[in-house]
C-alpha cells in the first residue's frame, strides 16, 4: 500500500516463459499486483498462465494490453523479447521503468553473494565450472541466470543459496542496473546478436555494464588475450585479474609444463582437464581463479587441492563441444550452442581429425568469412543448411569444398555420414540461431545426438 493507503500500481511481467512465470511467482509473493502477458499460445506459456491466474494474478495469452502495461509501476521483460516489440515500446514510451527478472530477484537475495559472468563465448561453461568449484569446496552454490535457471527460483527458496554463480546476458546486463557482483568475470568480447542491436557497440556497451556499480573494492576476472577487454576494462574502477592461455598472468596454462597455473601455484595438468579445446582451459582458468579470489577461505593450500579435484570431475556440458558418440570410427561432436561465427571458429581450430562441418540455421548478420582460415587447416567439407545457406555459400561456398542443402535435417545429417571416413569426425557447430528450423540449440542439439546415433 501507498501512504494514501492506496494500493500501489501493478507490476507487469513480459512474457510467460520460465524467467517470466518465476518473477511473477516472487513478485506474488512479496504482496504485488501482477498484470502478465504473452504473444505466443504454446501449451507451455497456457500452463504458465493457468498457475499465474490460480495464485492471483491477471493474465493475457496471445496478446498484450499496451495500455495496462504503460500504467504499471514497472515492466519486467524476458530476455527474449526484442527491445522494438510494441509492449516494451509502450512502457518506454510513458516512463514506465524496465527491469530483467534478474533485477527482482536480486532485490530478495541481499543475504546471497554473487559471482556474476559474462562475454560473447564461454560464459556458460564458466559458470557452470564456477558452481561446480564452490560445491567441490563444500560450500552451498548455485547456477543461475541465463544459463538455464531463473534466479527467481532462487529467490523463492526459503533458504537462499551462500553463493550464486550467475551468467548474464547481454540483455539482462542492459536492465538489472544494480548488478554489483562479488567477483565480475569477462570471459571475451566479439560481435554478436547484430540481428538484435544496430550495432557492435550497442552490444559491447550492454556488456560493459557488468562494471556500472565498480568501486576500489571490486574484484574482476578479465581475458588477458583479449585487446577488446583490455581496452573496455583499463579505467573500470577495482582490483583486475588475469587469466591467459598465452602468457604469465594470475591464471595461465605454461605450454612448455602442460600445467595450468594459478595465483602461482600449479593447479592441474591440462591433460586431466575431460574438456576439449583451449577455449575451454581458458574457461577453466577463468572459474579457477575467480572462485580463488572471491573470498580468503577459497585460496588456501587445501582449497586449491579441492578446486584442483573438482576441475578433474567436471565433464562438458550438453551442446559443447559435446561428444555424443563414435560410430564406425566417425566421432560426432554436438557444438549446436554456438550460435555465433567467432564460437564456432573456437570449436573449428580445436579440431584434430579431419572433419564435416555442419553450418546453418538462421542468419544472425556476421560474415562467414573469418572461418575460412580454420576450415582450410581442418575441415574436408562444409555442408551448409537452412536459411543461411545462401548467405553461408557466397561467403565461403567457392573456397573451401561445400555443399548447400536445405531444411530437411535428417539430409543434412545423411550427407554428412556419406561424406565422413572412419578417423573424421562431424562437428554441428552452426554459427547461426536455430530459430527457422527448431524451437532454440537444445532441440537441434538433441536432434542431431539422436541422428548421429542411429543403426544404418
Amino acid at each position: 500500500m501507498t501512504g494514501s493507503g492506496r494500493p500501489e500500481r501493478e507490476v507487469a511481467v513480459l512474457g510467460l516463459g520460465k524467467s517470466g512465470t518465476s518473477v511473477a511467482k516472487l513478485l506474488l509473493s512479496r504482496g504485488n499486483r501482477i498484470y502478465a502477458s504473452d504473444a505466443g499460445s504454446s501449451p507451455t506459456v497456457e500452463a504458465n498462465a493457468a498457475q499465474l491466474r490460480a495464485l492471483g494474478a491477471a493474465v493475457d495469452v496471445g496478446s498484450h494490453d499496451l495500455a495496462r502495461i504503460a500504467s504499471a509501476s514497472r515492466v519486467v521483460v524476458s530476455p527474449g523479447i526484442d527491445p522494438l516489440n510494441a509492449p516494451v515500446s509502450a512502457a518506454r514510451d510513458a516512463g514506465v521503468p524496465l527491469v530483467s527478472e534478474i533485477e527482482i530477484a536480486l532485490e530478495s537475495l541481499t543475504d546471497s553473494r554473487v559471482i556474476a559472468v559474462t562475454g560473447t563465448n564461454g560464459k556458460t561453461t564458466t559458470t557452470a565450472l564456477i558452481g561446480h568449484l564452490l560445491r567441490g569446496l563444500g560450500v552451498d552454490a548455485v547456477d543461475a541466470g541465463n544459463i538455464g535457471t531463473p534466479l527467481s527460483e532462487m529467490a523463492l527458496r526459503p533458504k537462499h543459496p551462500e553463493w550464486i554463480a550467475l551468467e548474464m546476458s547481454s540483455f539482462q546486463l542492459h536492465d538489472t542496473p544494480s548488478l554489483s557482483p562479488e567477483v565480475g568475470v569477462l570471459t571475451n568480447l566479439t560481435p554478436d546478436h547484430l540481428d538484435r542491436y544496430r550495432s557492435t557497440e550497442d552490444y559491447y556497451a550492454d556488456k560493459e555494464r557488468l562494471f556500472q556499480n565498480a568501486t576500489p573494492r571490486s574484484k574482476w576476472v578479465l581475458n588477458a588475450d583479449d585487446s577488446l577487454v583490455n581496452q573496455m576494462t583499463e579505467e573500470v574502477a577495482g582490483e583486475k585479474f588475469g587469466f591467459s592461455t598465452r602468457t604469465r598472468s594470475d591464471a595461465w596454462l605454461d605450454e612448455s609444463t602442460g600445467m595450468m597455473m594459478l595465483r602461482g601455484d600449479e593447479l592441474l595438468p591440462r591433460s586431466e582437464l575431460n574438456l576439449l579445446g583451449d577455449h575451454n582451459v581458458a574457461n577453466a582458468l577463468a572459474a579457477s581463479l575467480a572462485v580463488s579470489i572471491a573470498d580468503s577461505r577459497f585460496a588456501t593450500t587445501d582449497a586449491l587441492k579441492q578446486i584442483a579435484e573438482a576441475l578433474k570431475s567436471f565433464h562438458p556440458l550438453a551442446h559443447r563441444l559435446e561428444i555424443v558418440g563414435d560410430v564406425n570410427g566417425v566421432q560426432w561432436i554436438n557444438d549446436s550452442k554456438a550460435t555465433n561465427v567467432s564460437s564456432t571458429l573456437v570449436a573449428v581450430s580445436g579440431m584434430k581429425r579431419p572433419t564435416v562441418l555442419l553450418l546453418g540455421g538462421r542468419h544472425k548478420g556476421e560474415p562467414y568469412t573469418g572461418l575460412l582460415g580454420a576450415i582450410r587447416r581442418s575441415v574436408k567439407k562444409v555442408i551448409a543448411y537452412g536459411e543461411a545457406a545462401g548467405e553461408i555459400e557466397k561467403d565461403i561456398g567457392a573456397l573451401v569444398p561445400f555443399e548447400r542443402l536445405g531444411s530437411d535435417f535428417e539430409e543434412v545429417m545423411r550427407h554428412a555420414r556419406e561424406t565422413a571416413q572412419p578417423g573424421d569426425a562431424v562437428l554441428l557447430s552452426p554459427a547461426c540461431s536455430s530459430f527457422d528450423m527448431f524451437k532454440n540449440y537444445e532441440e537441434r542439439g538433441a536432434t542431431f545426438r539422436r541422428l548421429a546415433m542411429m543403426k544404418e
